[in-house]
């Protein structure tokens, strides 16, 4: 079984005055974890809201932002942030939904096409990466992926679903590293092992 973060580890993020408190914190995080979380759609031609959570993970803590107007715009600067990585899963659908909110989002390593060197040259999700690097079981419940992520108290499961999904990508860009193996990206410096210690600074003009 997959270890995630404790439920210490995970802060739900309802007001802008919670995000003052880790303001400092985060602006500190080279490496984040990323994923977001939408209310399903059901009906043809019904438009996602979306998205609903926003999860940002460190390598000792989780934060699931429930998305306000106040909220984005705190997270604005983060996700803009080039020098900032942010680092998951299938992230297409992700720079399209921020997007249309006015965010572009920068620093973002998708991990999906970083498994080629293991003969696997289809795209992988977050479950088939843990299970080839660390043999271990990443549990995907289709219930809680498929729950309503907009409501305004979340339940314990989405908390530690949310939570895990963007916690796991941090380990998997460490173990991937640690292998040698670098993720395609565009970044004008480099991420190296170990990324605990070494923090990725922002180029400087030559």
């Amino acid at each position: 079984m997959f270890q995630s973060l404790g439920t210490k580890q995970i802060v739900v993020i309802q007001n802008i005055t919670q995000c003052q408190e880790i303001a400092e914190e985060l602006s500190k995080a080279q490496i984040l974890g990323f994923d977001t979380e939408s209310k399903p759609t059901f009906s043809k031609g019904e438009v996602s809201t979306g998205p609903h959570l926003i999860q940002l993970a460190t390598f000792d803590q989780a934060y699931l932002f429930q998305v306000s107007p106040n909220i984005l715009e705190f997270l604005h600067p983060i996700l803009a942030n080039p020098a900032q990585i942010k680092v998951g899963f299938g992230l297409k659908n992700d720079a399209h939904l921020f997007r249309k909110k006015g965010i572009e989002l920068n620093g973002i390593v998708d991990l999906a096409k970083s498994f080629s060197s293991f003969g696997i040259k289809t795209q992988m999700g977050v479950k088939s990466a843990v299970a080839v690097l660390f043999q271990q079981h990443f549990i995907k419940n289709k219930k809680i992926s498929t729950s309503n992520w907009s409501k305004t108290k979340l339940n314990p499961e989405q908390i530690l679903y949310a939570a895990a999904d963007a916690y796991a990508p941090v380990l998997i860009l460490e173990e991937l590293l640690r292998r040698g193996i670098t993720p395609n990206t565009s970044f004008k410096f480099p991420l190296k092992y170990p990324i605990r210690t070494n923090a990725i600074k922002e180029p400087t003009e030559a």
